[in-house]
């Protein structure tokens, strides 16, 4: 769906009286993806950081060098969101019991995340 045509819905239920004045102008913030007073703190933080701090810490991920066992990918996950690098090392392990799919995933972080400076 277009952006065109969901303003277009948003302005219908807003003349229909289905959303107030408040609710048009931070569900068109979000749709346009404007940061002000109608969209700021997207996920209650009330820091107005919102979502561009986690499309930063994300642009942030690096393979950690000192960290590793394989290709540093957990060690690189454990910097990113300050956890310890054995919980996700674990996380992994149990991921690549279930049917392989931590295998994948950490092969494709290990390809695509590039190594720390």
């Amino acid at each position: 769906m277009s952006f065109s045509e969901e303003l277009a819905k948003l302005a219908e239920l807003h003349q229909r009286g289905v959303l107030s004045d408040d609710e048009y102008a931070r569900a068109k913030a979000k749709v346009l993806g404007a940061e002000g007073p109608a969209a700021s703190a997207p996920f209650g933080g009330g820091s107005g950081a919102g979502l561009g701090a986690g499309v930063s810490s994300i642009n942030a991920f690096r393979r950690s060098r000192e960290d590793r066992w394989l290709g540093g990918v957990c060690g690189g996950l454990a910097q990113l969101t300050a956890t310890p690098a054995w919980l996700w090392r674990l996380m992994v392990t149990l991921l690549v019991l279930c049917a392989g799919s931590g295998l994948l995933v950490y092969l494709l972080l290990w390809i695509f995340v590039p190594e720390e400076d």
